[in-house]
């Protein structure tokens, strides 16, 4: 008499492991999320206003600002978000 192992159903098919996705995710949510809010600065936002004693005006809108610091934030949330390490290699 022999005996015969049977092995699991799922036993073809690759095991989907979603973990070495999730630092991409994040990296994706956050930059989408800092340039959400520059559009969001730039429609309702206030603008900067500079007056000088003669009269003339300046108006600077604060997207601008906003949007540099976005820039700044979306090279290193990407760089180390996007980063692939050398084991996975």
């Amino acid at each position: 008499m022999s005996a015969i192992s049977h092995e699991p159903s799922d036993a073809g098919r690759a095991k989907q492991d979603w973990s070495w996705q999730l630092p991409e995710m994040w990296a994706s949510i956050a930059i989408t999320s800092m340039w959400t809010s520059v559009l969001f600065v730039a429609i309702w936002g206030p603008n900067f206003v500079s007056t000088s004693s003669g009269g003339s005006s300046t108006t600077i809108p604060s997207a601008i600002v906003v949007a540099v610091f976005a820039y700044l934030g979306t090279r290193v949330v990407a760089r180390y978000g996007f980063a692939h390490s050398r084991k996975d290699s």
